[in-house]
């Protein structure tokens, strides 16, 4: 059978991709060789909201000063062109390690769009952003246990990685069949309440916000995931790595940034995460993280030498999240039939475990040590060898 015609019939009922090889991705470290990272503008921070396959996300986490955790989602997703559907998801970790996570996830029903596609509006559900592109107001009375009103405003520039951010997959690269995409807000700062059966949580603080296009399959784009988000008083240190399946090479592609209150200090694509040590989990046989080393490299503006790292054991997971049994009815169809597919995430947050969190970072000749807070997350959807 043509390729074309596997991928279409992989698009539509979930089959396992052929091999193509890493002749058919096109990471977005190819342009970030020339240009590692773009600042954005408001107009960068659009929907996509496509009309074939795809997930898109927007995602806004949380560092409380009382030392909570959360993150709130907006989720879109079109199943073949067929079915779109919407879902807005809210979690709190608590710094009180024995009061049980607060999980909320609650179908959208008639959403739509701002005329300049920057907002996002559903019953009951609201996410907009500002003029002047500075402040994202958060608001869903979807489910009673999680009534969220909150406002992240960003004090460093947002950017992506390259031009525009895309790393695409296709057999024709200047047509590709698929794409994948991260715009970040690096550091930002948080007010407002998750609204609980117990009263409100007060989110005042630190915050991070991440966009997330995936246009084709998503467990056709990645088999792997690694996630940072490293907040500290002075520096913020976020990254985004993902490892395609064997069909397209286990292409690793990293995107990454340091930033600090009005400026990036470096971001790109050469940065990395690495599994120093690992269990194997007994329930789905994936080797759990116990111990992760994160590193980040690049330049300044002015041409000064950027090294950062953090590392060490994170403690217990806070969560295990078996994707299939969490997920909406729709992602479950998204991967019908995908062959070893079997999604789990790991999350870690020590500031749970009273563990400190340390960044490493090296400007120049300046050293710089700064403790801070994580979350860092661990995905395995199938197998790469």
């Amino acid at each position: 059978m043509f390729n074309w015609a596997k991928q279409t019939l992989a698009n539509v009922v979930g089959t396992e991709e052929p091999i193509y090889g890493p002749s058919a991705i096109k990471s977005v470290a190819e342009d970030a060789k020339t240009t590692p990272y773009t600042e954005l503008k408001r107009t960068d921070l659009k929907w996509a909201a496509m009309d074939s396959t795809c997930v898109e996300t927007q995602t806004f986490y949380f560092m409380a000063d009382s030392g909570n955790l959360a993150f709130c989602q907006v989720i879109y997703s079109n199943v073949a062109g067929i079915r779109t559907t919407c879902q807005f998801n809210s979690k709190i970790f608590f710094a009180d390690a024995s009061k049980p996570i607060l999980w909320s996830s609650t179908p959208l029903s008639h959403h739509e769009f701002s005329e300049d596609k920057t907002g996002f509006y559903a019953t009951d559900c609201a996410l907009e952003l500002s003029e002047d592109g500075m402040t994202y107001t958060i608001k869903s009375m979807n489910d009673p246990q999680a009534i969220v009103n909150l406002r992240v405003t960003r004090v460093a520039p947002g950017f992506v990685a390259g031009k525009d951010g895309k790393t695409l997959f296709g057999t024709d690269l200047s047509d590709p069949w698929g794409s994948m995409r991260h715009a970040f807000w690096p550091r930002a700062v948080a007010e407002g309440t998750i609204m609980t059966k117990d009263g409100p949580v007060d989110f005042k603080g630190k915050a991070f916000y991440s966009h997330a296009l995936q246009g084709m399959k998503p467990h056709h784009a990645a088999a792997r995931w690694n996630f940072v988000n490293f907040q500290g008083p002075t520096y913020s240190a976020i990254m985004m790595e993902f490892t395609t399946p064997p069909s397209y090479g286990a292409t690793v592609v990293d995107v990454g940034g340091i930033a600090k209150d009005g400026e990036i200090i470096t971001a790109g694509t050469t940065c990395g995460a690495k599994h120093l040590k690992t269990k194997q989990d007994t329930e789905n046989d994936w080797p759990e993280p116990t111990e992760i080393k994160f590193t980040w490299s690049g330049t300044t503006k002015d041409g000064k030498a950027v090294e950062a790292v953090i590392e060490g054991s994170f403690g217990d997971r806070v969560d295990r999240i078996d994707v299939m049994a969490e997920v909406p009815g729709f992602v479950k169809k998204i991967v019908a039939g995908a062959a070893g597919t079997k999604p789990y995430i790991y999350q870690f947050y020590p500031h749970q475990h009273k563990i400190p969190t340390v960044l490493k970072l090296k400007i120049g000749d300046q050293e710089i040590t700064e403790e801070g807070r994580l979350f860092s997350e661990a995905t395995f959807i199938s197998d790469i060898e």
